[in-house]
């Protein structure tokens, strides 16, 4: 067998081999898309001894689980993003929500922006805020404790930050008239999210060479002779 004829069989081989190979594409980022925020009933039993009594809601949806209070739907407008270093590690974004709570007949709230702000310095809390967009103060009315638990469902792509707690902000305390309040446990909320993982920035990049190698390698072995 001359070599010209072993080159050409492994040059088939690994052309066989590039073919069938798997790319791997390992994704450590994570884009919140859709999915529901719920408050817990003791929340409502907290404000209320500090004079807020829920009189109305308004596009709210049902709480996941069940027994919590309140549910707000999370929408489209969402960008939030991250990682899944250390269980659970905000990049950047927020997370947006439909619906509203009205306090006493009188003050309403909701629309609410989950997002990071760096230099919170409540205790306890974890960076994430809790921010009203309705009313014409647009305040930060909770900090957020770090999330208790992270669980991915890789098959449906579902993220659950199970009991984060809520902490009263010192800008909802201020227009509260009681700056005491700040820091006060206010119960907590649950996130129960569809995500979808974010592709590496040099991974398309690396799909596109890894598929141009393999049109390469094909290209190259129909001019020589398999035997």
């Amino acid at each position: 067998m001359r070599f010209s004829h072993i080159a050409g069989i492994i040059g088939c081989t690994t052309a066989a081999f590039i073919s069938i190979a798997p790319i791997q594409v390992e994704a450590a980022t994570f884009k919140i898309e859709s999915g529901v925020t719920s408050i817990d009933r003791d929340h409502e039993d907290i404000l209320r001894n500090i004079g807020l009594i829920i009189t109305n809601t308004q596009d709210t949806v049902p709480p996941i689980p069940s027994d919590y209070l309140v549910g707000f739907n999370i929408n489209s407008a969402t960008n939030f993003t991250f990682s899944d270093e250390n269980g659970f590690t905000p990049l950047f974004g927020t997370i947006e929500h439909t619906g509203t709570v009205t306090f006493n007949n009188a003050i309403t709230v909701g629309n609410f922006s989950i997002g990071f702000a760096p230099g919170r310095t409540v205790n306890n809390a974890s960076g994430l805020v809790l921010r009203d967009t309705v009313s014409s103060l647009n305040p930060i009315l909770f900090d957020l404790g770090a999330p208790k638990s992270v669980t991915f469902d890789e098959q449906n792509l579902t993220l659950s930050l199970a009991d984060v707690q809520l902490f009263i902000s010192p800008e909802f305390a201020q227009g509260l008239g009681d700056s005491n309040l700040a820091g006060l446990f206010a119960g907590t909320a649950r996130i129960d999210a569809k995500v979808a993982a974010v592709p590496e920035p040099g991974s398309a990049l690396a799909t596109l060479a890894a598929g141009a190698a393999l049109l390469a390698a094909r290209f190259y072995t129909r001019k020589i002779k398999c035997i």
